[in-house]
């Protein structure tokens, strides 16, 4: 439980580091950015898979005071505390690094999280591009085969 003991106190939660990389090398800012985004356009999918109540007992640590954001509203920043997601103050100065996910509740499935996460930014992404660019009895046409690889190699 993330936050068993009612009360003024922020909780606990599983904040998750992540990154690629591609945002582990120069300009990797761009792809942090570009991750963070995808993540925004799927907030509430997050948050319920983020605590194994589907967001219930998040929403009494999420209360948008004590250093955690709002559950019902995403927000990022750099060395922002109370951000959804927090981008580190050195990770801004050189331009590259990893960001943090604050959202994960203490009590929360660390494989379900980093399925939500490797989703958003990888799969989702290559699930719309193959649904519109399908060829062939494969149904993934070369082209769209050669992007997928070239993206998980870098």
């Amino acid at each position: 439980d993330p936050k068993p003991i009612e009360g003024d106190w922020n909780g606990a939660g599983c904040h998750t580091n992540v990154s690629t990389q591609a945002m582990r090398e120069e300009g990797g800012m761009e792809h942090i950015i570009a991750a963070i985004e995808k993540m925004e356009a799927k907030h509430m999918e997050h948050i319920k898979a983020y605590d194994p109540s589907g967001g219930i007992d998040n929403a009494r640590r999420l209360t948008g005071g004590h250093e955690t954001a709002s559950i019902n509203e995403f927000s990022y920043g750099v060395a922002h505390r109370g951000a959804s997601i927090r981008i580190p103050r050195s990770v801004e100065k050189d331009g590259y690094g990893y960001f943090e996910d604050r959202r994960p509740s203490s009590n929360c499935d660390p494989y379900t999280v980093t399925n939500r996460i490797i989703k958003t930014i990888f799969v989702d992404d290559m699930e719309a591009v193959v649904s519109t660019q399908t060829t062939g009895s494969s149904g993934i046409n070369a082209r769209v085969r050669e992007a997928w690889y070239q993206r998980r190699v870098r």
